[in-house]
């Protein structure tokens, strides 16, 4: 079509009106279904001239950089996000080409992951200006991150039931027979002794809660799903351990949505997973702070937020936190997260994590909601059949 065009281009002062009129509307069909398919791209597409300025953006792109579709002029003058802004400009000025470059960006105040290519555009052997390819690939980190925890999960229950009930068996025998010698000696006015018993005992049971933890995290689970109000199992969590936090200077806050629907748990395992996330939180607020739980409910999912503004995670470790013994405390076993997130997981729900160092983490676990009531759409044909 483009030859065409050109053609009739040469011979443009020979075309009669009509025939303008023909060639008009053709170019116009052209342009408008070349713009209907960039449109309909989920990817986001961005032509800029020699100078930088933005010539053409389609929707997905003008949604992902908060772009104005049609808007004229230099392109990294139109993003408000400041931090992208100064990548295009560099990029463009120094007339790099990138590929898949991942940066992070806020879209509709959801902080997304985007992976940017950047091209030349050449016309035949002259760059005329720069392609731009911009990809969400939110979802699909995401989707990665809950493969490899899934794979970590897989490994950690092939190679470690066995040895863990290797190692339990021992620390029994350990532990009866020193409770034998301590009631030998038991008549010695040893102080030392007495000391360096009380040691052994400590870390035999360490050592054992170390093994029931690690034999909880690989076992297959029970679940006994029962159909519940989160918020007053929430409520009760924190009447526990509210005099604990104030003792650490913590300071609780609740802010339960009341028009959720009930949620299907095993209340002996949520209550566990949500003590270990309420203890981790703890841990990182040593000088006290502000621990704010809140649970929002929607008609499909009931999400509850665990949020601290203690020291935060870094993002290096921020991937690692849930695999299993990765841990940056000197007493922790790196099992806590990971029990945290079987739990979730087998509860069909989701776990999410959004910290900054030195300004606190807040975790987010998403549980389907259960409905309460007669279904909105009867089964028709089977009523017939009877």
């Amino acid at each position: 079509m483009t030859r065409f065009f050109r053609q009739a281009l040469r011979r443009i002062n020979k075309l009669s009106a009509e025939q303008l009129r023909e060639l008009l509307a053709a170019a116009s069909s052209e342009i408008s279904t070349l713009q209907t398919v960039l449109d309909s791209l989920p990817s986001g597409i961005l032509i800029c001239n020699e100078k930088h300025s933005l010539t053409i953006a389609n929707k997905s792109a003008c949604r992902l950089l908060s772009v104005s579709q049609g808007e004229s002029g230099v392109l990294w003058e139109q993003i408000t996000d400041k931090a992208i802004s100064v990548f295009f400009k560099q990029i463009l000025c120094g007339g790099e080409k990138i590929l898949e470059t991942e940066i992070e960006a806020e879209v509709f105040n959801k902080k997304s992951l985007l992976s940017v290519s950047i091209y030349p555009l050449v016309d035949g052997k002259r760059i005329t200006g720069s392609l731009i390819y911009i990809e969400d690939i939110t979802e699909k980190r995401s989707r990665e991150i809950r493969l490899h925890r899934a794979e970590n999960l897989a490994s950690l229950t092939t190679v470690a039931a066995g040895v863990a009930h290797e190692i339990k068996n021992p620390l029994g025998s350990i532990s009866i027979h020193l409770q034998l010698i301590q009631k030998k000696l038991g008549r010695l006015p040893n102080q030392s002794v007495k000391k360096y018993f009380n040691i052994l005992n400590e870390e035999v049971d360490r050592l054992n809660h170390i093994v029931v933890d690690f034999l909880f995290a690989v076992r297959p689970m029970t679940l006994n799903l029962r159909k519940r109000n989160i918020n007053s199992l929430l409520s009760e969590i924190a009447e526990f351990i509210n005099k604990e936090l104030a003792m650490s200077k913590i300071r609780l806050l609740l802010e339960l949505d009341e028009n959720i629907f009930p949620v299907l748990i095993d209340e002996r395992y949520m209550k566990q997973a949500l003590l270990n996330m309420i203890k981790n939180a703890k841990a990182a607020m040593p000088r006290g702070g502000l621990l704010t739980i809140a649970t929002i409910g929607s008609e499909n999912e009931t999400r509850i937020s665990i949020c601290d503004n203690g020291v935060g995670i870094s993002p290096e470790n921020l991937k690692k936190i849930f695999e299993p013994y990765f841990t940056t405390r000197n007493d922790g076993t790196g099992l806590g997260l990971t029990l945290v997130y079987k739990i979730i997981r087998e509860h069909k729900g989701e776990i999410t994590v959004e910290s900054k160092v030195g300004g606190g983490t807040n975790f987010e676990i998403i549980l389907p909601a259960v409905h309460i009531g007669k279904p909105l759409l009867s089964f028709i044909g089977e009523k017939n059949e009877k």
